[in-house]
């Protein structure tokens, strides 16, 4: 019988020929470890990253319209060291409390896609 396992990896939509500018987001503020694509994926552009136990993938999109709704949600260690490196490189990241056990933030790549961060000390 078929049955889901869990989650293997999540992907947002980037524009093509951006890898620097995701590479720099996702890799060097947000903290998270760059995978190699398989080879026969490379010629598509985009990035892999790994994401604790799971995969964050940006995949082109052609034409590339951001997602400013529909979202991935990352648990941060060092979340408020981490919306204060965002602030200093000029990324805003937007509290939201509707949640009452929840610290999150939602703040923007660099392509105007969504990205929830939810601080992992305090929530769950």
């Amino acid at each position: 019988m078929a049955r889901v396992l869990g989650l293997d990896h999540v992907q947002v939509a980037m524009p093509r020929g951006e890898e620097d500018r995701a590479r720099s987001f996702y890799g060097d503020l947000l903290g998270l470890v760059e995978i190699p694509k398989p080879a026969p994926l490379v010629g598509r552009g985009g990035l892999w990253f790994l994401c604790g136990q799971l995969q964050l993938h940006l995949g082109v999109e052609e034409p590339f319209s951001p997602a400013r709704k529909a979202h991935p949600a990352i648990r941060i260690h060092g979340y408020k060291e981490l919306l204060a490196k965002l602030d200093a490189a000029g990324y805003t990241a937007v509290p939201d409390a509707s949640l009452p056990d929840v610290e999150r933030a939602s703040v923007f790549d660099p392509f105007g896609n969504r990205v929830e961060l939810i601080n992992g000390e305090r929530s769950r």
